[in-house]
């Protein structure tokens, strides 16, 4: 779904471990690294949206993860000029997101990365809340510090809760 400023309702997923570790993914094929991320489709909920890209890319189902909190507005970014494709109609020129902190609550080994037909991933790890704002792709960065800044109190809370 594109709105008419042309950007595609997207989600984004921060998913930590007990420890505060976040999910980072590799893209299949390439070099770049990244959270989970998808589009909304058309009827879907963002909430809905998150949990089918959850699936999709790292196939994670609810029933492993909880919500710790999601952002307030939506959080915008530009894809640079030789990434729009002027002749899909309508054109987008950047992505609209939500963003979800998730906390596992599974074992690491029910992450699959080839639970679908078209994996979005060949690797990943864990790393420190604040090592993927200083990575991502340069067009995607201000979206993750602004993210990442609105949900961390929230996740260093719930670390804390849980080691009490």
């Amino acid at each position: 779904m594109i709105d008419k400023e042309g950007f595609r309702a997207n989600v984004g997923i921060i998913l930590a471990n007990c420890d505060g570790k976040v999910f980072w993914g590799k893209r299949i094929g390439q070099t770049s690294w990244q959270f989970p991320q998808g589009g909304i489709d058309p009827g879907e909920t963002p909430l809905e949206a998150m949990y089918r890209e959850l699936h999709e890319e790292t196939g994670l189902l609810s029933k492993h993860v909880e919500v710790i909190g999601c952002t307030r507005d939506w959080l915008r970014y530009r894809l640079p000029k030789h990434m729009i494709r002027h002749r899909s109609s309508p054109t987008c020129i950047g992505q609209k997101q939500r963003w979800f902190l998730l906390r596992l609550m599974c074992s690491d080994n029910s992450v699959n990365l080839r639970a679908t037909n078209i994996p979005e991933f060949d690797s990943w790890r864990w790393v420190d809340y604040s090592y993927p704002a200083k990575e991502v792709v340069y067009f995607k960065r201000k979206v993750y510090e602004k993210a990442m800044a609105e949900l961390e109190p929230l996740l260093i809370k719930d670390v804390l809760e849980r080691k009490q």
